[in-house]
């Protein structure tokens, strides 16, 4: 295949097939994709037709975790020119008409679309092909020194990046994170950037337990319900999405605290035990996506201070998409995984 990309049908019916010859519009880029991140949302799509809300009514091209290189600049003189090495943020913020936002936190427009998103029809396509045209305003310039295989890791760090700041400013405070997935261990390590007292992560599993251990994290099983309740950390950041996670995350966090909601919960009612969220006064904020905080995310991991080796457990080339999306499934297994676009 001259274009390969990754294109999900249904539930259970991904493919990699030819994309064809990229067709621009005149503020778009063509960018050659080198490394894309498999996230939670590509694996819904895969395994249920459905991420959420937005459910696939047309074939979907997956991946909004992209770096790769400017091949062709746009039309129009905007965004980076041929030969720029760039990671994409995904969003366009876009209003409804009739939903208030706050101008200053994009991410909370209320019909907003993201690269590889179901949400509207037609499907925002997303950017997991060997060559696919971008708007040139979403890509931002690699700075020399970072590669590009850890720059697949910034819209991911991004989401970790703004979860965090949600709890405010948590240098000499201690850091429970529920749920070391991707995600919690990319807010691993920003708390450990940010200059956090002690990190202490939850899993289920040994394998993203011994990662966070790797990084210099305190592990404890998911399971040790008295263990975690003892903690009585100054922020929590749940990064499960699951119920059983959100009650361990109020058990968590110590009197006067605050409990950061990353993981996207189901939809509906989920119970949560907020006698105790009231009598110890916990600050409960939910956190989604990301905002303005690219860049300096990028920055982060350019110079070393946003460190987040050992996360990507495992690399595969495109045409090996749907074993990197079985293995991307088993959290038992895998940590982040990256698919490889170019030659190998």
């Amino acid at each position: 295949m001259e274009n390969p990309g990754v294109v999900v049908h249904a539930a259970n019916d991904m493919r990699v097939e030819e994309l064809g010859r990229p067709r621009p519009a005149h503020d778009e880029a063509i960018v050659e994709i080198a490394y894309g991140g498999v996230c939670g949302s590509d694996l819904h799509y895969w395994l249920h037709g459905a991420a959420g809300a937005s459910i696939l009514r047309e074939p979907l091209i997956l991946g909004h975790e992209v770096s790769g290189t400017v091949v062709v600049p746009a039309a129009d003189g905007s965004g980076p020119d041929a030969g720029t090495r760039v990671a994409a943020h995904p969003l366009t913020p876009r209003g409804d008409g009739s939903t208030p936002w706050p101008a200053d936190r994009p991410n909370l427009a209320p019909a907003s679309t993201y690269l590889g998103s179901a949400m509207h029809l037609p499907h925002t396509q997303g950017a997991f092909g060997r060559r696919v045209a971008l708007p040139a305003r979403m890509l931002h310039a690699l700075p020399d020194g970072l590669d590009l295989r850890t720059a697949a890791l910034a819209e991911p760090a991004a989401v970790a990046w703004h979860g965090l700041a949600r709890a405010g400013d948590v240098r000499g405070k201690s850091v429970a994170v529920i749920g070391a997935g991707p995600i919690g261990q990319l807010v691993v390590a920003v708390a450990q950037r940010h200059g956090a007292s002690r990190v202490t992560v939850t899993d289920l599993h040994p394998l993203p337990r011994e990662i966070a251990a790797g990084r210099g994290a305190s592990v404890l099983d998911a399971r040790d319900a008295d263990a975690i309740a003892a903690l009585h950390a100054d922020v929590v950041v749940e990064s499960s999405g699951t119920a059983p996670g959100l009650s361990a995350a109020v058990s968590a966090a110590g009197r006067g605290g605050t409990v950061v909601l990353l993981g996207l919960q189901r939809a509906g009612d989920v119970p949560a035990p907020l006698a105790t969220a009231i009598t110890r006064e916990l600050t409960i904020t939910g956190s989604f996506r990301f905002a303005d905080e690219f860049d300096e995310v990028i920055a982060a991991l350019a110079d070393g201070s946003l460190d987040v080796s050992g996360i990507v457990t495992h690399e595969f080339a495109a045409a090996d998409a749907l074993k990197a999306f079985e293995v991307a499934a088993d959290a038992s297994q895998s940590s982040k995984v990256l698919l490889a676009f170019g030659e190998r």
